[in-house]
């Protein structure tokens, strides 16, 4: 190695104007995560402290006389618990009706040979700016029979435009024609191809619309306020939103009543809880798919 080669620097000097738009890019950074995670951190914290403390203000960032009630009340909520079961119901079910519908439609979509698909696509986007409106959407509701049953939380949503897009896109780009070809050769059909072929190759953007279809199902209240006349059938972001808006809460049904009612502060005490618990299983489900995230995002960009 020469001794020119050895006095380069091994890294590029930043000016003083770089480092002056770092130090304020982190800035910006920071503030952001601590308004972004500050409230998150005092949710946390409340549902673990007492109703006294929470009462008196005394709790901002950690626990104050850490207590389990509001996760008892929770628990021991009839009500709570039903609109849980009935939320991982419409969500398992209404996903895996979800990514089979989306990856049925994408797929002939993404075939050039397939006749017609600009006029489908179009029709498709279509939908997604113009609707019948809430009046004879209910009607249709209505006359299908789906009025009070499990089906009307997953068969009017069992398919997003946005999202058979992106998955169109991601089998154009990433499924070549070759490779049907080669399959077709050996005396592989349309059907075997998209079973044996397609949908292993698929496994990201099939995480990544799990993961979009799952939220969105995990969240979904106003179809449940509009169809659904039955407790039984609420989901659980219905319930929530008895407690946290009109405070609805049935005490009866919860278990040491006596104890629990003493405290003036468990309706707060609970709406933490029930925020906490209502978040975990969606957060407990993001890492197994965020590194196929960045791959979902990339979808449609400009390569070079």
């Amino acid at each position: 190695m020469s001794a020119a080669a050895k006095r380069r620097p091994k890294h590029i000097r930043e000016s003083l104007g770089d480092r002056i738009f770092m130090v304020i890019v982190y800035i910006i950074l920071t503030f952001c995560l601590v308004v972004v995670l500050y409230p998150l951190i005092y949710v946390v914290s409340a549902s673990f402290s007492s109703s006294a403390a929470i009462r008196s203000g005394e709790v901002w960032l950690y626990p104050v006389d850490i207590t389990l009630q509001g996760y008892e009340a929770v628990f021991g909520n009839y009500q709570i618990m039903t609109g849980f079961l009935n939320s991982f119901i419409y969500t398992f079910g209404g996903t895996a009706v979800n990514l089979v519908m989306t990856m049925l439609c994408a797929y002939p979509l993404s075939r050039k040979e397939f006749y017609g698909r600009g006029l489908i696509t179009g029709i498709f986007v279509f939908t997604m700016y113009f609707g019948g409106g809430l009046v004879p959407t209910y009607m249709l509701i209505n006359n299908l029979g789906l009025l009070d049953t499990r089906w009307v939380m997953i068969i009017p949503t069992a398919m997003s435009v946005w999202n058979v897009i992106i998955a169109r896109t991601y089998l154009s780009s990433t499924i070549p024609d070759a490779l049907f070809e080669a399959a077709e050769l050996d005396g592989c059909s349309e059907f075997q191809f998209f079973i044996r072929i397609v949908i292993p190759l698929s496994a990201p953007i099939i995480a990544v619309l799990a993961l979009y279809y799952g939220v969105g199902n995990w969240n979904a209240y106003f179809n449940a306020m509009i169809y659904l006349s039955d407790s039984e059938l609420f989901p659980l972001q219905v319930v929530l939103r008895s407690i946290l808006i009109l405070g609805d809460v049935d005490m009866t049904k919860v278990q040491n009543v006596d104890a629990l009612v003493q405290k003036q502060g468990l309706a707060d005490l609970l709406k933490y809880a029930v925020i906490v618990v209502a978040s975990v299983p969606v957060m407990c489900i993001y890492p197994f798919v965020q590194k196929y995230f960045v791959k979902g995002v990339m979808i449609g960009s400009i390569k070079g």
